[in-house]
């Protein structure tokens, strides 16, 4: 035990010295960066956090360590497409990277001093299980971002139904496709819907020149969400063929709106398969040990006066 703890005071000194060397050799602001900070006006630094907020300094110890990392062309690709999807700049993908690989060293070297050193004496299977946690720690990262963007394409699913009905209201009441994304996204009702801000790159991308079409087709791939792709299919061909706009948009909200009720129901059919394992495990176990435990012990005395 005195080497267990021995190796845990090592780890917790090595540990404090890495912080206190990326606290000194990490940039701050210098002092004519905090005198301009501190001149210029509250809106404008409001504007700046909201565009783009500075790195932290475990962000840009990530990025250093991710940006050493070789990696293939499809493979960032692949990361940075998945990141776009979950509300994440393109450019964290180094960040992304150094996150999954200090979580690989941390997992192992969590084991090897928890667990690993004081208590496995096989090298194989210590090796083994450092493999292991390695790796679980190099997954960790994708298994959020998985679950990230699965969460925001499910925000979409569910708004986009809802933003069609306002569009339409607004097409009828005599405005055009662009200005009725222009007021869906002035909604407050939407103020926090991950949709509005697709549709506002979309709407600033088509007044810096960009063709429209190419612009929706742009946020449809961004977000990597097939409903919201087969509605801006649905505005590029009507814009194309000259139909009713108004009426594309009825249709299809109401399409929308029956895939949403069928998934809704669809949930609610498996929650009583889901429901049987811990009704299995947890709760008739409880029931019985509190129905039947009294007539038990009673029938021990019983038998034991015998």
């Amino acid at each position: 035990m005195q080497l267990y703890f021995v190796i845990i005071l090592v780890f917790l000194g090595i540990a404090s010295l890495l912080f206190f060397l990326i606290y000194l050799f990490v940039p701050g602001k210098t002092v004519l960066e905090e005198r301009l900070g501190s001149l210029s006006s509250g809106r404008g630094r409001e504007e700046a956090t909201y565009f783009e907020k500075p790195p932290t300094p475990l962000q840009k110890l990530l990025g250093r360590l991710g940006a050493n990392i070789p990696l293939r062309v499809q493979d960032y690709g692949k990361y940075a497409r998945l990141l776009i999807a979950a509300g994440i700049k393109k450019n964290k993908v180094p960040v992304f990277i150094g996150a999954k690989v200090m979580l690989a060293v941390l997992f192992a070297v969590a084991y090897l001093i928890f667990y690993g050193v004081p208590f496995e004496k096989n090298h194989t299977t210590r090796i083994l299980f450092v493999l292991i946690a390695g790796i679980i720690g190099f997954l960790v990262p994708s298994l959020w971002l998985s679950r990230e963007v699965k969460k925001r394409q499910t925000r979409i699913f569910h708004d986009l139904p809802d933003v069609l009905d306002l569009m339409t209201v607004c097409v009828e009441a005599g405005l055009s496709m662009d200005a009725s994304m222009v007021r869906v996204c002035h909604d407050t009702l939407f103020k926090e819907s991950p949709l509005i801000n697709e549709m506002e790159i979309a709407l600033q991308e088509t007044r810096a020149g960009k063709p429209r079409a190419e612009a929706l087709r742009d946020m449809g791939e961004r977000t990597m969400e097939d409903d919201l792709k087969s509605f801006v299919a649905m505005l590029v061909q009507t814009e194309r063929l000259g139909t009713s706009l108004a009426q594309s948009l009825r249709v299809h909200s109401d399409s929308l709106r029956v895939t949403r009720r069928q998934h809704a129901e669809e949930a609610a059919a498996k929650i009583p398969i889901k429901l049987m394992f811990p009704l299995v495990f947890f709760i008739f176990p409880a029931l019985l040990f509190i129905i039947l435990g009294p007539g038990v012990i009673r029938m021990l005395k019983t038998f034991g006066n015998f």
